[in-house]
């Protein structure tokens, strides 16, 4: 790797063809009896194949920082070269267990508490060089060594914990039976049952899914026409709640100096505190040490004083949703910072361009929308008005490849990208729980399609209240022909606003854990006897037919409009910010298996009984028509 990489696997690209000579487990298998000991020197990344074959070697020395593991189950395949069947045998099998069905990877120093490589060193290369030649004669080839015992309850504890934390996929699984086998069968055998694993899971759906989303992910980076964009050592944050706070805190992990602006002392000692926790939260888990705790807190200026930020070349507003609180923020900061520097607001719904209508130069305004909690998750939606120019444009996308965030890029309208997909999907929800269901039923339907938790769980998490805000703030321009559900508002009306009040869509006792709440299943008996319905059983198959159906009509209507610019957008947006299972490829190609017509048809059926909430987009109708993929359509 010449200092730079040992080796970062294979090319995912070579998955959608024959594998070609020559093959990784015999080039493996060579290495592993050779009579000269091969040594692997690794520094930087030696993941996947690149893995595989430094257990095929004889001896193993890793720089401290190098990046070692088997990650290929995030691609939807097992090691294909002997990495079930070596590291068992290397490090064991509760060790093995850890790291192949999570497709963890581990620094050279924790890889040599574990056993993973012999030494560690700052010059590998060099340390091989003088490593003992009868050390090296007596080290044993890793195939040669037994696995060790692991009784049936351990393997069926990683089963769960797979099943939970990678639910609905499939390589997981298959890496602990063959885990499972390297205790069990001769080394030969298992070797032979792990390729043929890999050969077959490599071209499922799930793999195929995978790697459009690795691949788009990738992808994800500022156009080529755009201007480069240096970011400030110094950026002002406006706002210091719990996104303002999160939004700070992201960029004092980069390594950026952070101005916090609040409207008064308490808001100021509030900031400080929701920082602060972060911080101790972060150092608590050992994402950080307490220098670097202190380096953070060093790096963070808390104040009132907008003239404080003087020095900021990009500030980014994170203050309440409201248009006229927008606007004061923005004419402060155009105030107090230099002409050049670059307004970003992070708001979720407002329209842009009324926010930079105020500004004396509205092309210095872009939208940064950010996802809670802003310092985890990965997707950064930059927005971009009408006046936004491309150097602001830029300064986004460079924010983002900072903070190590997806970055995409939306048009202007009420939500952009992702919260108008997840405006559709909780209002065809809303719609299924009012005519004949329950949240925990419609919940338990798109846990079992992949989502982590279902809409009325994951709305408890943020809050009832939110929503409610932005639906009194569209209450003058709804559309009088769309229908509306009023239960959520009856909720906030109860004080039932979730997990912060003890109680939402769920009660949420003293344990932490959530029930049923029967007052709120009563709620929509009440309001389907106000509304005369007569209310459907519906099965899981139709809730998730009716939530899925309704989120790919709205993110096609996007696609047409041009809010997004492509379908991969979508995927990127669903996946990274709303918990889209990954597995599936993201919202669209999920569509596409399905199928354009097929959609249409069930958009048409559902049509008859409400043809304003299900009229058929005109981008699904074109896709049918011409009988393309829904990845394939082009506006134009």
């Amino acid at each position: 790797g010449a200092g730079r990489a040992f080796a970062a696997g294979a090319d995912a690209r070579e998955f959608d063809s024959d594998p070609k000579p020559p093959h990784l487990p015999d080039i493996c298998d060579r290495i592993a009896r050779c009579d000269v000991p091969w040594i692997a020197a690794i520094h930087g990344a030696a993941l996947g194949g690149g893995a595989e074959l430094a257990l095929a070697c004889r001896y193993r020395i890793a720089r401290p920082d190098a990046m070692i593991g088997l990650p290929e189950v995030t691609l939807g395949v097992v090691p294909g070269a002997g990495g079930t069947q070596r590291l068992p045998r290397l490090i064991g099998i509760r060790a093995a267990l850890d790291l192949i069905p999570a497709g963890k990877t581990v620094s050279g120093s924790n890889a040599k508490e574990i056993g993973l490589v012999d030494e560690v060193d700052d010059d590998p290369a060099g340390f091989a060089e003088m490593t003992n030649a009868e050390w090296l004669g007596m080290a044993v080839p890793v195939h040669e060594l037994n696995s060790g015992e692991a009784g049936p309850d351990i393997f069926e504890a990683a089963r769960e914990t797979a099943r939970t934390k990678m639910r609905g996929q499939i390589a997981p699984l298959r890496a602990i039976d063959l885990i499972e086998r390297a205790m069990t069968a001769p080394f030969k055998e298992g070797m032979k049952e792990e390729r043929a694993t890999f050969l077959d899971l490599r071209q499922s759906g799930q793999a195929r899914a995978l790697r459009h989303v690795f691949f788009a992910e990738r992808a994800a980076k500022a156009p080529a026409h755009l201007p480069r964009a240096d970011l400030p050592d110094r950026v002002a944050v406006v706002g210091g709640g719990t996104m303002g706070a999160g939004i700070a805190y992201a960029l004092l992990n980069a390594g950026l100096s952070v101005t916090l602006i609040e409207t008064d002392a308490e808001g100021v000692d509030r900031a400080r505190a929701n920082v602060g926790k972060i911080i101790e939260a972060s150092e608590r888990r050992g994402l950080i040490d307490a220098a670097g705790a202190g380096a953070r807190r060093a790096a963070l200026t808390l104040t009132t004083d907008y003239a404080d930020a003087a020095g900021a070349g990009l500030a980014i507003e994170a203050a309440f949703e409201a248009m006229e609180v927008k606007r004061d923020v923005f004419a402060a900061l155009e105030a107090a910072l230099p002409a050049d520097a670059i307004l970003a607001s992070n708001t979720s719904y407002l329209d842009l361009d009324e926010i930079g209508a105020a500004l004396s130069d509205p092309s210095r305004l872009v939208g940064l929308h950010f996802f809670a909690p802003a310092h985890i998750m990965k997707l950064l939606e930059i927005v971009r008005g009408a006046a936004t120019s491309d150097g602001a444009l830029a300064t986004g996308f460079a924010l983002a490849k900072r903070l190590r965030k997806v970055p995409v890029v939306a048009g202007v309208c009420d939500g952009f990208i992702g919260n108008r997909i997840l405006a559709r999907y909780r209002e065809a929800a809303d719609t299924v729980f009012m005519d004949g269901s329950t949240p925990w039923e419609v919940d338990e339907a798109m846990v079992e399609f992949g989502y982590a938790m279902g809409p009325y769980e994951a709305q408890d998490l943020s809050g009832l209240d939110i929503a409610h805000a932005n639906r009194r703030r569209q209450d003058a321009t709804r559309d009088p022909a769309r229908r509306y559900i009023p239960i959520a508002d009856r909720m906030v009306e109860l004080g039932k606003l979730g997990r912060k009040t003890g109680a939402g869509w769920y009660r949420y006792p003293g344990g932490g854990g959530k029930v049923e709440d029967p007052i709120v299943a009563d709620l929509a008996l009440e309001e389907a006897h106000f509304a005369g319905l007569t209310r459907t059983d519906y099965s899981a198959d139709e809730i998730r037919h009716r939530l899925i159906l309704s989120m790919i009509n709205e993110a096609a209507d996007i696609l047409a409009e041009g809010i997004a610019e492509t379908a991969a957008d979508i995927d990127l947006v669903t996946v990274f910010g709303y918990g889209f299972p990954r597995w599936r490829g993201g919202l669209m190609p999920h569509a596409d298996t399905l199928g354009p017509a097929e959609v249409l048809r069930g958009l048409t059926t559902l049509a008859q009984e409400d043809p304003v909430a299900w009229r058929p987009s005109p981008m699904i109708e074109d896709c049918a028509r011409k009988g393309i993929r829904f990845s394939e359509w082009r506006r134009g």
